[in-house]
């Protein structure tokens, strides 16, 4: 018996967290933040895929490990579940951080319209999702068009003109102010449809800068087009639900909420009348999911 017992003692080594991570593990763990870096991959369509969301709602070890992938990646990790897989967001100093500048010069020559892109992806957000509860149900599917979302910016950008015709504040759009303050202006102020030769929608229109946002977040992964009716229909994911609880809380979602020209509705964007609220400050190149 004695010499049963020196001899586990002898071969048999102490656990050691270090040991417990092999090449293999790690080499894994990348690969499922990999995943979550395709956000247009269904994890119900990759075998391989699903079996690592099993591995990381399953074993705490491996979960840790490929969040500290994300981390080293500048990610973070919002979800990971089968409904949205590994869902993540980029850190402002992440090599994979979608910069305003970059997507707004990707679509205009006009540095000054990027508050414009900005304003857009701020108003798909506040639409989809107008109130609270449906950003907590993960059931709720939010559904937004393109001339919904450029009908409900207008509706707000009369009513934030409203107040400053009550406030006696100048309400001539200032092109070289900084931040969402100016671009409700200029937005109001802008052709929605525009013209050109072939019946084009220009893209400095504003229906033409509302269609490039959602179709940026649809090649995301964030939206699915479903049809063509209103310019344009999307309905949400679960991804960019996610995305939207993530911002939620930013100074210039909860200004257009507060607002009150978003109805509670099925999300075919029609408007309600507008109600008195305190104001709160826009924040400069605060549309979701870019930094400044």
């Amino acid at each position: 018996m004695s010499e049963h017992v020196e001899w586990s003692d002898t071969e048999a080594p102490a656990p050691s967290a270090t040991a417990a991570v092999t090449p293999a593990d790690a080499a894994d763990a990348a690969r499922l933040v990999a995943y979550g870096v395709q956000p247009k991959l269904q994890p119900a369509r990759d075998q391989d895929y699903t079996e690592l969301l099993r591995r990381y709602r399953e074993d705490p070890a491996f979960a840790r490990l490929a969040d500290a992938v994300a981390t080293g990646l500048g990610l973070i990790v919002l979800e990971v579940s089968p409904r949205a897989g590994m869902a993540v967001t980029a850190a402002e100093d992440s090599v994979f951080a979608v910069r305003m500048g970059d997507y707004a010069r990707r679509t205009t020559a006009d540095s000054g319209d990027r508050f414009l892109h900005g304003l857009a992806h701020l108003a798909v957000a506040a639409l989809a999702f107008p109130r609270p509860e449906d950003l907590a149900d993960d059931g709720y599917i939010g559904r937004v068009t393109v001339n919904g979302v450029d009908a409900f910016v207008r509706q707000a950008c009369r009513r934030l003109e409203e107040r400053a015709e009550e406030q006696g504040e100048n309400t001539d759009p200032a092109t070289d102010a900084p931040g969402l303050e100016a671009a409700w202006r200029i937005w109001a102020r802008r052709s929605a449809t525009g013209a050109t030769k072939d019946a084009r929608r220009p893209a400095s229109s504003t229906t033409g800068i509302v269609a490039k946002a959602l179709a940026f977040l649809t090649d995301s992964g964030f939206l699915q087009r479903t049809g063509d009716e209103g310019g344009g229909t999307y309905r949400t994911t679960a991804r960019y639900q996610l995305q939207v609880r993530d911002m939620a809380g930013t100074a210039a979602m909860a200004e257009l909420i507060e607002l009150g020209v978003v109805p509670v509705t099925d999300g075919t964007a029609s408007l309600l009348p507008a109600e008195d609220t305190d104001d709160l400050e826009l924040v400069a190149d605060a549309g979701l999911p870019f930094h400044s």
